[in-house]
Formats: C-alpha cells, sequence, structure tokens
C-alpha cells in the first residue's frame, strides 16, 4: 500500500461509516406531518384543519413567502446558510470562545439546518443536543436542497401556542396566507420562532416590537433585502394585539374533502361568494322559528362545480351543526313538478297552453289535494305549474307512469329514496320520497343546462359524463313559465319553484338563470313541523337574497335560445318596441308586437309574464312607470326575443 492508500483507506472507511450511520438512524421527519388546508377554486384557503394532536401546523415552502421573508431569515438567522454544509464552523468557534469569555452561552452558533434539525426532534438544550444536532445538520444536508430545509424551518417554527410555522403563524397573527405578508409582519414572524413564548405580540408588546425591529434592522449582502425605508416604514407597524381564528368557511364540505387526504385540497367553491352566502344564511336564521336549520347550495351549472355550500349552522347541536344537511334526505314536495311537466311536453302528453283540469278526482284510493283545500277549474299547464297546483300534477304522472319518471330522476342524478319494498306511485309527483338537496340541485341544473344531466363536482377535474334525459325543447318550455317576478320583489328574469313537504317539515326554493343554480332548504333537522311553514314564505325570501349576491349572468333572464341558428322567416322576431327604444310615458298602453315563431306566443315584462290572447302575436302592455324594463316574447318551441327599452317622462 502506498502512501496515498494510507490516507485514502480511513478516508473510506470513516465514509463507508458515515453513511451505515445515517441509514440505520436517519432523520425523523415524523413531525413534518401537517394539517390539512381547503382551498377555493382560486386557491385561497377556504378552511383548515390541525395537526393530529391539535397543533396548526401547514405545509409551507419557499414559494408559499415572500421573498422579503426568506432573506430577513436567512440575514437574521443565518448569513452562511448558502455556502456551508449545514454546520458553520466560524458561528461554533464564535459561540464557544463568547462562552469561555462570559461562562455563559451568547449566541448558540445554530445554522437554520440545525434549526431544522431542531424542530424535527425536539432535546433538552445541552452539548450531548448539540451534538446531534450536527450529525442531523450534516444529514439533512445530504438529503436535501437548501429550499427544502427552509421549508422544514418554515413548516415547523414555534409561533405561540399551539402554532407552528409562518403558515399557521401568518393565518393566526394576521388573518391571511403568508404570500401576503409585508415585511413588518415577516419580521415579527421570525422573531416569534426564537422565544414564541416570551414574545408573543398578544402578551408582550414590547418585547415583540423590540425583537421584530431588530430582524428588521438586518440586510443581506445581497440588495434584495429591505431598504433602510421598508425597515424605518416597518418599524412604525402595529403588532397584532390578538390572535385570530383559524379559516372555518364551509366547514361541512371541508371535513367532506379531508377525507381524502392531502395537505392542501383544491375545491370547486368560490370563498367570497361562500361568506357572503354564510354570513346572509345566518341573518336569515335569527328570523325564523327554534330549532330551524337552512342549507344552501349554489352551483355553476355550465360549469356543473358547486361555488357554495353551507351544510347548517357548524358546531351548534340544537340545529344538528355537525351534520351536513345539503346531504339530509328530505320529502322535496312540489319541487319535483317541473322536471315532471318537461317530461310530459317531451311525451306529448301536454303542451305548455294545453287546458287542463284542476277539479276533485280520485286514482284508485288516492285523492289529492291543493296546499289551500281549493280546486282552480280548467286551467293551462303553464299556470298549472306556476301555481304548483297538486290533481293536474298527479294525473300528468299517471299518464307518464311512476317508473319512467322515478328511472329520470334516476337518470338525472336524483334517485327517489322509498320505503323498503316500495314502487314508485303517484304520489311521487307531490314529494313523496326522498331526496337530498344536492340531488334536487342536479335535477335543476338539468333543467338549466336544457337537458342535460351530469354530476355536479365539488372538487375541480372530476371525470364529466353529460347524459341527455330531456329534449332541449321541453327544458327549455318549463324554463320560461317558471320565470316570472319573486314574490315580493327580488331579482328579475329569474326561473323559479318551491316546494313545501307534507305538515311542513321542509320548506325549499330553487332558482336559476343562465350561470347559476340555488338550492335552499329550511326546516328542522329532527324532522317535526314547523307550524305554518311553506317554502314559499321561508325559503323564498332567502332565495331572492342569495340571486342578488351572485355576480350577472352573462345574460339574465329565460334559459332559452333559438331552436336554430339559422335565419329565416320563421325565427320569433320581437317587432315592437325595437332595442333601446325611448317610449313616453304619457303614450298610453303600448303594443307589443312579435312575428315568427310557434304560437302560442307569451310575453313578459322583467320577467313577469302579461295577460294577452296566447294565440295573438301581439299583447298590450301599461308601463307602470318610468324606468328601465326588458321585454321578452317567447314561442312554444322556446325560442325568445328580446329588447331593453326605456319610459321616460313627456
Amino acid at each position: 500500500m502506498g502512501v496515498w492508500g494510507k490516507f485514502i483507506s480511513p478516508i473510506l472507511a470513516v465514509l463507508v461509516l458515515a453513511f451505515v450511520v445515517d441509514r440505520v438512524f436517519p432523520p425523523d421527519l415524523t413531525r413534518l406531518t401537517p394539517g390539512q388546508e381547503i382551498l377555493d377554486r382560486e386557491g385561497r384557503t377556504l378552511s383548515v384543519l390541525p395537526a393530529l394532536g391539535g397543533t396548526w401546523r401547514f405545509a409551507t415552502t419557499t414559494r408559499d413567502v415572500p421573498p422579503d421573508l426568506v432573506a430577513l431569515l436567512i440575514a437574521a438567522e443565518d448569513g452562511r446558510f448558502r455556502r456551508h454544509p449545514g454546520v458553520d464552523p466560524f458561528a461554533l468557534a464564535r459561540a464557544a470562545w463568547q462562552w469561555v469569555r462570559t461562562g455563559r452561552v451568547v449566541s448558540g452558533g445554530s445554522t437554520l439546518t440545525m434549526q431544522a434539525a431542531r424542530l424535527l426532534e425536539p432535546r433538552p438544550r445541552n452539548l450531548r443536543s448539540k451534538l446531534i444536532e450536527i450529525v442531523r445538520a450534516v444529514q439533512l444536508e445530504a438529503r436535501f436542497s437548501k429550499d427544502e430545509i427552509l421549508g422544514i424551518w418554515l413548516t415547523l417554527a414555534p409561533q405561540g401556542g399551539n402554532l407552528e410555522g409562518v403558515r399557521a403563524g401568518s393565518l393566526a397573527w394576521f388573518g391571511r396566507p403568508p404570500a401576503r405578508l409585508d415585511p413588518a409582519e415577516a419580521a415579527l414572524l421570525i422573531a416569534l420562532a426564537r422565544r414564541p413564548g416570551a414574545l408573543r405580540p398578544d402578551r408582550h408588546p414590547e418585547a415583540s416590537r423590540a425583537a421584530r425591529d431588530a430582524v428588521l434592522a438586518h440586510r443581506t449582502a445581497a440588495s434584495t433585502a429591505l431598504t433602510s425605508a421598508d425597515r424605518t416604514q416597518g418599524q412604525a407597524v402595529a403588532l397584532p394585539t390578538h390572535r385570530r381564528a383559524m379559516p372555518r368557511y364551509a366547514p361541512h364540505s371541508a371535513r367532506e374533502v379531508a377525507r381524502l387526504g392531502g395537505a392542501r385540497i383544491p375545491t370547486t367553491l368560490d370563498l367570497p361568494l361562500q361568506r357572503a352566502v354564510e354570513t346572509m344564511a345566518a341573518q336569515a336564521l335569527e328570523t325564523l322559528p327554534e330549532r330551524t336549520a337552512i342549507a344552501v347550495a349554489v352551483a355553476d351549472h355550465a360549469a356543473r362545480e358547486f361555488r357554495v355550500l353551507v351544510g347548517g349552522t357548524f358546531g351548534d347541536e340544537q340545529r344538528a351543526g355537525s351534520l351536513d344537511l345539503t346531504l339530509a334526505t328530505r320529502s322535496p314536495g312540489s319541487a319535483l313538478k317541473p322536471f315532471l311537466y318537461a317530461m310530459a311536453f317531451e311525451a306529448g302528453l301536454t303542451r305548455p297552453e294545453t287546458v287542463l283540469a284542476d277539479l276533485p278526482f280520485r286514482f284508485a284510493t288516492y285523492a289529492p289535494e291543493n296546499f289551500d283545500r281549493g280546486f282552480a277549474g280548467q286551467i293551462t299547464a303553464a299556470d298549472a305549474l306556476r301555481q304548483s297546483l297538486n290533481l293536474p300534477a298527479v294525473a300528468l304522472l299517471d299518464r307518464l307512469g311512476p317508473l319512467r319518471f322515478a328511472a329520470a330522476l334516476k337518470a338525472a342524478g336524483a334517485a327517489p329514496r322509498l320505503a323498503p319494498g316500495a314502487a314508485p306511485s303517484l304520489p311521487l309527483a307531490l314529494g313523496g320520497a326522498g331526496t337530498t338537496l344536492r340531488e334536487m340541485m342536479a335535477l335543476y341544473a338539468t333543467l338549466a343546462g336544457e337537458g342535460v344531466a351530469e354530476p355536479l363536482q365539488l372538487r375541480p377535474g372530476g371525470a364529466r359524463v353529460p347524459v341527455r334525459v330531456l329534449e332541449a325543447s321541453a327544458a327549455r318550455q318549463v324554463a320560461g313559465i317558471l320565470t316570472q317576478g319573486f314574490p315580493g320583489g327580488g331579482p328579475a328574469g329569474i326561473a323559479w319553484k318551491t316546494g313545501t313537504s307534507w305538515g311542513g317539515r321542509d320548506a325549499w326554493a330553487f332558482g336559476f338563470d343562465r350561470a347559476h343554480v340555488v338550492g335552499i332548504w329550511i326546516g328542522r333537522p329532527d324532522g317535526t313541523p314547523i307550524p305554518g311553514a311553506t317554502g314559499r314564505s321561508l325559503a323564498m325570501p332567502v332565495l331572492a337574497r342569495v340571486m342578488g349576491l351572485l355576480p350577472p349572468a352573462p345574460l339574465t333572464g329565460l334559459r332559452v335560445r333559438p331552436a336554430s341558428n339559422e335565419a329565416g322567416a320563421d325565427r320569433l322576431r320581437l317587432l315592437f318596441p325595437p332595442p333601446e327604444a325611448q317610449l313616453s310615458d304619457a303614450a298610453g298602453p303600448v303594443t307589443l308586437r312579435a312575428m315568427g315563431g310557434q304560437r302560442p306566443l307569451t310575453f313578459l315584462v322583467d320577467g313577469q309574464p302579461i295577460a294577452h290572447e296566447r294565440a295573438r302575436r301581439e299583447a298590450s302592455w301599461q308601463p307602470p312607470g318610468l324606468g328601465f324594463f326588458r321585454i321578452t316574447v317567447l314561442d312554444a318551441q322556446g325560442q325568445s326575443a328580446r329588447a331593453e327599452v326605456r319610459v321616460r317622462a313627456e
């Protein structure tokens, strides 16, 4: 063996020993197991769930924080971080000299990598622990990149109490994710990690401010950190005075998707809209009888994605707050009727203008009655649906067949739940089966989507399998019939329907325009009746308020379009008034005129049908006052034409 062999052999032996020790005693990374963040469709934090043991800890990387925070952290804690192999001999020598000279520990000499090792495996602060940290730091440097090591620190750095990591600290102290921190806020979180108990801003504001300002005073050798102006401005920023509650929007949906696993779980929900609807629902709840709960769903029916899900009052056990009431099985009452009428139109059993009989009739042993115990006599199918009359609906189901109706409901994603061993029967027309709010939303999305059924998604990226369950013309006809003014006011041009289950146990309201479907359920989770409750009295006002919160649809109003895009003599046209017409309030009644299309025609003003002879192509309208109005004409095939007009003073 030569001279070089005498040197190389011991070195190889040491390297082999180090490799074996590293494999036998690898770093323990179990503390990196994070809690879960539930994200909205734009990546904003909707809700968070803690890690095991109740610790708020969320996976954080250098990409999740501002560059200034990383620069400040390195400058304040480990200026040579990018250049050393996990241990900084100069820092250790300085710490040892200070210890010998003063007789006490002045600085620990720990690098950020050594701090990361200590955060992964907390130990008593003594010399033995320091030696272990040195070994672990070398192991971490061999296994991870510098940015990954910073990620360990960013994920585990203590932030006071049960907060770990700058993401948890940012949410708790500033109410926003770390990417939106300003330099002074970033400096406070870095300072907190040093002595979280002694530097909490809500308990020790002066010490916290001094520590923050000391971090702000650091600068890196590069000019990417803070300028003196940044530091001066940051020192003037007020400290947080209290710890904020962690985000908890859509808590029922958050728990649902959290079961799928993952640190950051995306959803299709929309945070600003979810927050607004939750606030509105809480306000509406104050006006309702005791033990009453509200569930709300909003979906984008083109994307077939939920935008809002309010499953109830989370945490309020008097209202079964732990249950997601969007998934509770309840009786839909009359809310199934639009789908029934669409199937009847498609099958040729009736048309919107067909006159039906609303008179006492017995179907074997079944004798349905209307809600008010009265009967309307002879009435068109369109008006029977608008007024939600029971006997015409049961008569249509009798002709259509309950089995066929139930099969179509199942195909649309709302299979009716019947008693064990029971078969679909005529009471199904009036809600004689169980369903959920989400399933009813799928039905109304099918109507809004012109007869095409697809599952409504809560997670993005799911496979879309559209199934046509209704002819487009039938769905458009029902949409046109249901497009009418809201009782007591509210947004115009919305197709809507209410439902009330037997005994006032469930109050429903559904509405849709060209962009969204909204569903409301109000009732008691234990199924006890609410005296006098109806969908119109309880759920309809909430529906109107939710529709008012939605962003404008591309084209509000009827979910209808011409049956063909080809121009021709039969295309429905509104001859008078023309678009953007200026009408005088002194001119008296206005004659609305249409051409083309298939009669009978329906004329509407701001979504409200006006009386006229349906076989004629004109109608008389008296403007109720000054302002802007939307004139719409709808034909029997669902074609529409419209014009915006203005009535001005003479």
